[in-house]
């Protein structure tokens, strides 16, 4: 366990390196002058020059990216914003919670939902459930988000009142009285974590059906049957956990999807979270921003994905023999 531990340890800052080298390369060297940006229009070429040694972009590309790493690394900086002027550390430490929550709560909203569909689906195929659950993933899949954002906002909040139609409480309380808390924090963000379900969740309704009926088909389901095991024994300890193994790869993979398909999601229900603040900054070529939040992006999916390897070899122990 240790050994494979170790070895994904150093794959994971493999990544890491791959990852800053291919960003900063992206956002730094090819742009024809990101000092100009960084300094503005009205600066002329003296003070833009002034602003490149600031910024260490007066050096060969190596020493750029040496210095690029040892801030991010040693100190923990990704620079200033160009437009606001703010260290970069705070503003996705402003937005990272409102992704974070989006994104966490939309995916135990799809698994809670998806794994008992799915189970009950491959059980009793073809029956009137199974045809429901298809014709779900069917709408699932074919419906974009921001559609399904602005129904469920029209009919819930606007129509019937029930929801917000758009806003965000901290769930540790803030400012205001009327806003703050779990309570107000989840009511706030029950549409949009409806909203982002409804795709993954069709996903994975069919993913889990398929593996289930897989695996039940399997040799050693029919010898724990042929020996005597119970079927909630044969289902909870040889199909389930068998078949959640390729669940627990893919989770990783869309967890990543989702950081990236949150900006939609954001966009429709006045969430000011990493996507909201990456458009804005593309929009604004405010460099620095941009590449933090990518890079912010890129940890968080590489340490979720090293947890996800961790889940995966305690779910089936011989993959450490295969490390």
């Amino acid at each position: 366990m240790a050994t494979f531990l170790i070895r994904r340890v150093f794959w994971a800052v493999f990544l890491f390196l791959a990852a800053t080298i291919i960003t900063y390369i992206i956002f730094f060297v090819i742009p024809a002058d990101p000092a100009a940006l960084a300094c503005g229009r009205a600066c002329n070429q003296k003070e833009v020059h002034r602003v490149a040694h600031f910024l260490y972009l007066d050096r060969p590309v190596w020493k750029q990216y040496l210095h690029f790493l040892w801030n991010l690394v040693g100190h923990q900086s990704l620079g200033h914003s160009f437009v606001s002027r703010q260290p970069v550390r705070f503003i996705i430490g402003q937005d990272a919670p409102v992704t974070a929550s989006l994104v966490f709560g939309g995916a135990l909203f799809w698994l809670s939902l998806s794994i008992p569909i799915g189970v009950l689906s491959a059980l009793k195929p073809r029956s009137i459930l199974d045809r429901l659950s298809m014709t779900f993933v069917l709408v699932g899949i074919s419906a974009h988000p921001v559609w399904i954002g602005l129904i469920l906002s029209y009919v819930f909040g606007y129509k019937i009142g029930v929801t917000p139609i758009a806003g965000y409480c901290n769930f540790f309380g803030g400012s205001s009285a009327t806003c703050g808390g779990p309570v107000q924090w989840a009511y706030h963000l029950i549409l949009p974590w409806i909203t982002f379900m409804v795709l993954f969740a069709a996903l994975y309704v069919r993913l889990v059906r398929a593996n289930v009926m897989e695996t039940m088909n399997e040799d050693y389901v029919r010898t724990a049957r042929a020996k005597g095991a119970s079927e909630r024994r044969v289902m909870i300890h040889h199909v389930l956990r068998n078949s959640m193994l390729p669940i627990v790869t893919i989770l990783g993979m869309d967890i990543g999807l989702a950081l990236g398909g949150a900006v939609f999601t954001e966009s429709v229900f006045d969430l000011r979270g990493l996507g909201a603040e990456l458009v804005t900054a593309a929009l604004n070529k405010d460099v620095p921003l941009v590449v933090g939040i990518v890079v912010f992006a890129t940890i968080a999916v590489i340490v979720f994905n090293f947890l996800v390897d961790v889940v995966y070899v305690w779910l089936d122990p011989r993959i450490r023999l295969g490390a």
